[in-house]
């Protein structure tokens, strides 16, 4: 079956002059910022926003806290259906790539490719599926084998040809922290993460990308106001370079100050416990503008476009498929 299943790679640069392509979530984090009459300013100032964070992080050998900038590249996988002798195809993965440019050296670094993460399948089953399973419910259950297909078109990606040509190392994943959970402080600190937190229980979303082949760890770096989490396979800590790192920790921070203000452009940081919220009314905001409710209400327009057009048609066989992959 997976010789029916393979993926092509779809590349657009994500700079001032960005236009979302069609097939382009348009809740995905970059996508939203290019949208309406102030789409010019909020890529210019966002991308700013991200050289400055680099900078200062990366500040040996760096005096005047502008050596580096972060060029940025879309990566939309698509998955290509060949069944019983037709053949179709969807975008089932959206991910940035970041490029790391020393303009002392003249030299352009290979950074993690993941950062963002935005998928149709994901905004299917959050969006349509769940809240279907929960209606009526006193409290909250998840459906059978939730999340299992999406974690292995995720798993059959990462391991297939398609991303071994292209990609050095496996993704890391970097979202915010769950407002629903309570989060401690460790004696752990990484000169580049900063200092790591520990959670009282899973999350919803560590369980749903634990499909995925992903584990969680978080990390409050230096200068931060709250801890972000990382999702990744084999050894966050030793996998990657400092620079590596740098790369998705200043995209990720920057996009969650625009869209999570309350908790990531705080004036105050995250103490020994801390827990997350959206209610919280000390902090400030980013000159980009952002229309976080507008964001909601396309998620479950996208995960119905998700459902007619790529669960309902191919539902049997892609159940058959995930229950039988060995990823």
């Amino acid at each position: 079956m997976n010789k029916e299943l393979t993926f092509t790679l779809k590349r657009i640069r994500f700079d001032e002059n960005y236009n979302p392509s069609e097939n382009t979530r348009i809740t995905t984090n970059f996508a939203n910022l290019a949208r309406g009459e102030k789409r010019q300013d909020n890529l210019r100032n966002t991308l700013v926003m991200i050289d400055n964070r680099f900078n200062s992080l990366a500040h040996w050998d760096n005096p005047t806290g502008d050596r580096y900038s972060v060029e940025l590249e879309i990566i939309t996988a698509q998955l290509n259906i060949h069944l019983e002798g037709k053949a179709d195809a969807f975008p089932v993965i959206e991910i940035l790539k970041t490029h790391i440019v020393d303009k002392k050296t003249k030299e352009r670094v290979e950074g993690i490719l993941g950062n963002n993460f935005s998928s149709y399948v994901r905004d299917y089953d959050f969006s349509v599926l769940l809240p279907a399973h929960n209606k009526n419910k006193a409290e909250l259950s998840l459906p059978d084998d939730f999340g299992e297909l999406h974690g292995n078109i995720f798993k059959c990606f990462v391991n297939s040809d398609t991303y071994k040509d292209n990609f050095a190392k496996a993704p890391v994943i970097c979202l915010s922290v769950s407002s629903k959970n309570t989060y401690y402080r460790t004696g752990n600190q990484h000169p580049v993460l900063g200092a790591e937190y520990q959670q009282d229980e899973p999350s919803l979303t560590d369980t749903y990308f634990a499909k995925m082949g992903l584990r969680a760890r978080y990390f409050m770096p230096e200068n931060s106001v709250a801890p972000l989490a990382f999702y990744f396979t084999g050894d966050l800590l030793s996998d990657y370079t400092d620079l590596e790192l740098i790369g998705t920790i200043s995209t990720m921070e920057t996009f969650q100050k625009i869209y999570r203000p309350e908790i990531y452009n705080a004036n105050s940081a995250a103490g020994l416990q801390y827990q997350p919220s959206l209610n919280y009314q000390d902090y400030s905001l980013t000159r980009i503008v952002y229309d976080r409710e507008e964001r909601s209400q396309l998620a479950i327009e996208q995960g119905k476009f998700t459902e007619q057009h790529f669960i309902k048609p191919y539902q049997t066989v892609l159940e058959q498929w995930s229950a039988h992959s060995v990823l």
